[in-house]
């Protein structure tokens, strides 16, 4: 099985553009050109680069638009479904730290408590340790942890992939892998991307509420805004409802099929399913005050410098220029062979939500993350 792919693991990658024209004609006496749809364009744009399938929703006050390219499944002609699962995984991360950020307006916890004040003895080794790191550098990836999904095997060859795929791992069984390295920096001192800062965030809100991150989340985010097609799997291998296959190469020419995966590796930095519509709906509520307390959503928003990113970061959200002036809030996500890249603007009135079941090819992040930008853009006029 043929996937023209390239990996990007882990590094989500900001900007591109799209083309594509569509005309019909109303009739033999009096022929008529429909204008071509721009969201279609993109969408087609993002599939020509090499995804295997495409699906695109934009949101604002007064309208929904969809679009979609390519196949369900590599070698059929199942149309990609309209409102299809699959794993948002970093994007996750926005979940994460609006629960923090909900326990913090609830006196529970502060954003300058030490990660060893939560969990004692867990960051420590090779010049680790949690007394000197503060869970608002957690959110903000400024913390100098490493970064434990590279030592993933699922997630690094086809290999790994078919040895460990049902594998189940303990978030503190993460972060002991994690404390076998060297900080990047310390803490404070850099901007460095770990999922290994949101599976110890997870951990903190577990300590903090003596529930799971998962309950949290169901609790404070899934059940109340109603977003239906919305899970936190656990470690359950499968997507649940209409989805997708989705495919990677691991940095061959080859891709395989990888839509069955154990994703707690991921928890709290990665794991959640969800769809297009959920995503937007969720950026809407949260951006639009719904989610968090004034003095909360302006911690989540207020942002940083992220050179390895070329954005600027915020507690679990990522801040974006917009090619028609000011900028725009969202977060990249990648597990596995799906991709996303979601967009909100600051008031929360209009979102772009794009994601594809493939590694795509050199310009496919660029085609996904032009998409979001156009569609706000031209939203906005």
């Amino acid at each position: 099985m043929q996937v023209p792919a390239k990996r990007r693991r882990g590094r989500l990658v900001l900007t591109g553009l799209a083309t594509v024209l569509l005309a019909a004609s109303t009739g033999p006496a009096a022929a008529t050109s429909r204008q071509p749809d721009p969201l279609q364009q993109q969408v087609d744009t993002v599939h020509d680069a090499g995804a295997v399938g495409v699906l695109a929703e934009v949101t604002s006050p007064d309208r929904r638009d969809t679009a979609r390219a390519g196949t369900a499944k590599v070698g059929t002609g199942r149309p990609m479904p309209r409102n299809g699962r699959f794993r948002i995984g970093s994007a996750t991360k926005t979940f994460t730290a609006t629960v923090v950020l909900q326990l913090v307006a609830e006196g529970r916890m502060s954003l300058e408590d030490t990660v060893e004040q939560w969990l004692p003895g867990v960051v420590r080794g090779n010049d680790n340790h949690g007394s000197r790191i503060t869970v608002r550098q957690l959110l903000q990836h400024t913390s100098g942890i490493h970064d434990v999904l590279p030592e993933i095997p699922a997630l690094n060859s086809a290999e790994g992939y078919r040895a460990e795929r049902f594998r189940t791992y303990t978030p503190k069984e993460l972060v002991r892998l994690a404390m076998n390295h060297r900080p990047n920096f310390p803490p404070g001192d850099g901007w460095s991307y770990s999922n290994t800062n949101y599976v110890l965030a997870a951990m903190i809100i577990h300590e903090v509420t003596g529930r799971s991150w998962a309950h949290e989340v169901n609790d404070r985010i899934i059940r109340p805004l109603g977003l239906k097609d919305t899970s936190t799997p656990g470690a359950s291998p499968s997507i649940p409802g209409p989805h997708a296959h989705s495919y990677a190469a691991f940095g061959t020419h080859t891709g395989i099929d990888v839509t069955a995966l154990n994703p707690s590796m991921a928890a709290g930095s990665g794991s959640i399913i969800s769809t297009t519509h959920d995503l937007n709906r969720f950026y809407a509520a949260l951006l639009g005050g719904r989610l968090l307390a004034p003095a909360q959503l302006d911690e989540m928003t207020t942002t940083t410098p992220a050179p390895e990113l070329g954005v600027r970061y915020g507690l679990g959200l990522g801040e974006l220029p917009l090619s028609c002036g000011g900028s725009y809030f969202g977060h990249p996500g990648e597990l596995l062979g799906y991709h996303t890249w979601g967009g909100v603007t600051r008031d929360g009135t209009r979102t772009a939500v794009v994601y594809v079941t493939s590694d795509g090819g050199d310009d496919t992040q660029q085609a996904m993350s032009s998409l979001v930008d156009r569609e706000l853009c031209r939203i906005r006029s």
